[in-house]
């Protein structure tokens, strides 16, 4: 339990698992949606993996991660718990906006290997986050 609460003791880890407790996404489009770096993003998967709180399936090259079933049956209250101050939290809210941004557009892992920075661009301009440069 102790190793739980100390996984889930970074806001970083908080953002993924308010993502990945309802959506099946690789590391690109996590760093891609959170605006944090590869080796950030594979750096706290790994660490709620090791504690059980979420899962790893591989697809081709691409490592797809998602809430652990397990975990989510036997922590119902924690997670919900979670949950209420996901969405009364503007930061939490803003990375949901962010993914449903992402899904809706046209892009996708190959898209984020092949150019990043036009998938962030896109996604900052339809969320209202870019400096129009």
């Amino acid at each position: 339990m102790i190793e739980i609460f100390k996984a889930l003791g970074d806001e970083n880890r908080l953002r993924i698992l308010n993502i990945l407790k309802n959506y099946e996404l690789c590391v690109c489009e996590l760093e891609v949606i959170l605006e944090i770096s590869q080796s950030n993003a594979s750096r706290h998967l790994a660490k709620l993996k090791n504690v059980g709180i979420i899962t790893a399936s591989k697809d081709g090259q691409w490592v797809h991660y998602q809430l652990s079933k397990k975990f989510a049956e036997k922590n119902k209250p924690l997670l919900e718990y979670l949950e209420a101050g996901f969405q009364s939290n503007e930061i939490f809210e803003n990375d949901l906006n962010r993914y449903v941004i992402y899904k809706d557009s046209e892009y996708n892992c190959q898209t984020i290997t092949n150019d990043k920075d036009l998938v962030t661009k896109y996604i900052d301009l339809k969320s209202g986050g870019i400096d129009n440069e």
